[in-house]
């Protein structure tokens, strides 16, 4: 398809101003004050987007997303059900990691890598990670490394768990294994090398990803902990972990009765009047993963599903409801992740860069529609695009 979109106000995720942009295919080719359609009269599927009085950002990344669904920690009726395209559109996330989680016995490798090349048969951008909550980590092929290099949708190794009664309870030198093939793997074949580190509540918190910058060996661009927003505690480490050069990532989604969107952008907003260096945050959803409450006992006592949705809810909590710039927040779901996780042409409205787009309504920023590699896949507040069996 061929689209201009005419007269929005862009933040690409810096704001530029009002101007025009062309895409042609998958890509954006042009940017400019004003962009004439007479000359493309010619072209098949043409269409003019009329943005006046909108906002247009990058399409959202989230690198954290349960593609085949998580859960079971109530037995087999807790399994949450796989993903829908919709589900993620209509978020406007246009780039999705996948992974797996607690249960990596009845959901496997194998599986997510089918259902990423669904998604992005679909219409969306995929990757996925190697691995989940368990250590020794399970792969597709021999190894971590192996993985990464040979599988062209894996880029990291994750949610590896630490600090929580789920996890299989590694050991440093088990955790710094994960973190050193992940980071050769990442290396040779060219990506970022990422692991995903789920964060419990156990007392050591982030002192295993501390100890391995302390031994300043293996880099801690290669570690992104997870859930760090978890508790107040485990915040103020991140901020401090931050500050010296770790990647963190809020979730946006919860099992608490309470908003976790308007939780997520109250961490954000304490992190930035900290210090916290924006460059070093990210958010993602964990969609649909359990969300499991625990008494103090260990016993389930709740459950909710993990939504996309969340994802850029929080970011708008951020900017309507606490005042952070919406350059900055939007940071979070874009140019940060596609930096971190090395997605070339993601992340930034720019020249040749891959058509990702959403348009937001400028007063109440809600989604109004959603551009994935060219296509329109959310149209009007209306998914125009469907999953093959929705």
């Amino acid at each position: 398809m061929n689209i201009i979109i005419k007269n929005a106000e862009i933040f690409d995720p810096n704001f530029i101003g009002k101007k025009d942009i062309w895409v042609v295919g998958d890509k954006i080719i042009s940017i400019e004050d004003n962009i004439s359609e007479n000359f493309n009269l010619n072209f098949l599927n043409f269409k003019t987007i009329n943005a006046e009085g909108k906002y247009l950002v990058p399409g959202f990344i989230d690198t954290h997303v349960h593609f085949l669904g998580g859960g079971g920690e109530g037995g087999f009726k807790t399994r949450t059900p796989e993903i829908k395209l919709t589900d993620i559109t209509k978020g406007g996330v246009t780039t999705a990691i996948g992974c797996l989680g607690t249960d990596s016995v009845t959901r496997n490798l194998r599986s997510l890598l089918a259902k990423s090349k669904a998604l992005e048969e679909e219409g969306i951008t995929t990757y996925m990670y190697t691995g989940s909550y368990r250590i020794p980590v399970n792969t597709i092929t021999e190894g971590i490394r192996e993985d990464i290099i040979l599988i062209d949708k894996i880029i990291g190794t994750g949610e590896v768990a630490i600090e929580d009664h789920r996890s299989s309870q590694p050991t440093y030198n088990e955790f710094k294994k994960v973190v050193a093939e992940t980071s050769i793997g990442g290396m040779l074949a060219g990506k970022a090398g990422i692991v995903n580190i789920h964060m419990g509540g156990g007392k050591n918190g982030l002192g295993y990803l501390y100890k391995i910058i302390e031994e300043d060996i293996l880099s801690p661009k290669n570690m992104l902990p997870t859930h760090i927003n978890r508790s107040q505690t485990l915040l103020e480490q991140g901020r401090d972990y931050a500050k010296i050069g770790g990647l963190i990532d809020l979730t946006t989604s919860s099992s608490s009765n309470q908003q976790k969107t308007n939780e997520c952008a109250a961490s954000l907003k304490f992190l930035l009047e900290e210090g916290t260096p924006i460059e070093n945050i990210t958010f993602s959803s964990d969609a649909q993963g359990s969300l499991p409450k625990f008494d103090e006992n260990g016993k389930m006592t709740g459950m909710r599903i993990g939504q996309v949705s969340s994802l850029f809810a929080a970011v708008r909590s951020a900017v309507k409801d606490l005042d952070i710039n919406l350059e900055t927040a939007l940071k979070v779901i874009t140019e940060n992740p596609a930096r971190i996780f090395n997605l070339e042409n993601k992340g930034k409205i720019k020249k040749d860069n891959d058509a990702d787009l959403v348009i937001l309504d400028k007063e109440s920023l809600e989604i109004e529609s959603v551009i994935a590699k060219g296509e329109i896949l959310f149209e009007d507040k209306q998914a125009v695009v469907k999953g093959t069996f929705q």
